[in-house]
């Protein structure tokens, strides 16, 4: 017999870890910020562990919630994955896309009420993953994959969708600490898991030598690291495609005018015995027009 905690306590915990925070995760869920925390303290009481830290108007996961979040990941993706493989078998319109969750959170969910205005008649399935998408495994028709410009696979139709430029983001009252890259000296730097050298390279292209980025505060997803810095817990490094919407509305504010370029980008991976398919066509030429890109 399998021991299982309640799967609506296991949603709770995850949508809390994304966003950091008991109200977003509610409205997301669609239920009350009072029943997540009641939840999450079901779970922790059916652990007899504590996974998160409550403070005043935050929340930070515990070394147990972070280890905790890290074991059960891959098993919530792979039964996510696994009930849109079955429920698209019954869904002939649906197009499947597999993301990682930042990108889809920040760049294409924000921009998928167009697609719906354009093209009603698609049904689109989105799942969301850290690791790259196994389209012999899962049957995804289109994977979103940080890949080297240029790459061949092969069997796979690749489309450069956004570049990947990067700067040091956080929110607007801390900015006014900082007026150079070597004031950062300080700074409470903010990690994602991801991504681990970005703070390195971006100084290195700072041209600041004499900074140890190291310490500072470490999450396991990019998301959870740049709602850090939206609420003022110190300085992440953004990926500019993922933050204009931030700082558009005020959220965030970007530090100094130094850009590092990665020569990996975001690009839409497809089968290529699957990309000339009608309704996975439609979507992939709508991610390039929506990222300016030549269809």
């Amino acid at each position: 017999m399998l021991h299982i905690p309640s799967t609506s306590g296991l949603r709770a915990f995850e949508a809390a870890c994304r966003y950091l925070s008991f109200n977003q995760a509610a409205e997301e869920l669609g239920v009350t910020p009072g029943a997540v925390s009641r939840q999450i303290q079901t779970l922790e009481q059916y652990l007899g562990k504590t996974l998160f830290h409550r403070h005043h108007k935050r929340i930070e996961l515990t070394a147990v919630g972070r280890q905790y979040l890290a074991e059960i990941s891959l098993p919530l993706e792979k039964i996510a994955a696994a009930s849109a493989r079955l429920r698209s078998e019954t869904r002939r319109n649906a197009v499947s896309i597999c993301a990682y969750p930042t990108f889809a959170l920040r760049w294409l969910i924000p921009r998928w009420a167009d697609l719906y205005e354009h093209h009603p008649d698609i049904d689109v399935q989105l799942i969301t993953s850290l690791n790259p998408a196994d389209f012999e495994r899962d049957d995804f028709d289109i994977s979103i994959q940080v890949l080297p410009d240029g790459t061949n696979l092969t069997g796979m139709r690749i489309d450069k969708l956004l570049e990947v430029v990067t700067y040091p983001v956080c929110s607007p009252e801390l900015a006014k600490k900082y007026s150079r890259p070597e004031d950062l000296h300080d700074a409470v730097f903010v990690h994602e898991s991801p991504r681990p050298t970005d703070w390195p390279r971006w100084l290195a292209e700072a041209g600041v030598s004499n900074i140890n980025s190291s310490p500072g505060l470490h999450f396991e997803s990019a998301n959870m690291a740049l709602h850090a810095a939206e609420n003022g817990l110190g300085v992440a490094i953004g990926i500019d495609a993922l933050v204009q919407e931030s700082i558009a509305a005020g959220r965030l504010v970007k530090l100094f005018d130094v850009d590092r370029r990665s020569n990996h980008s975001f690009h839409i991976v497809s089968s290529s015995r699957k990309s000339t398919r009608p309704k996975l066509a439609t979507v992939r030429e709508w991610m390039l027009e929506a990222a300016g890109q030549p269809v």
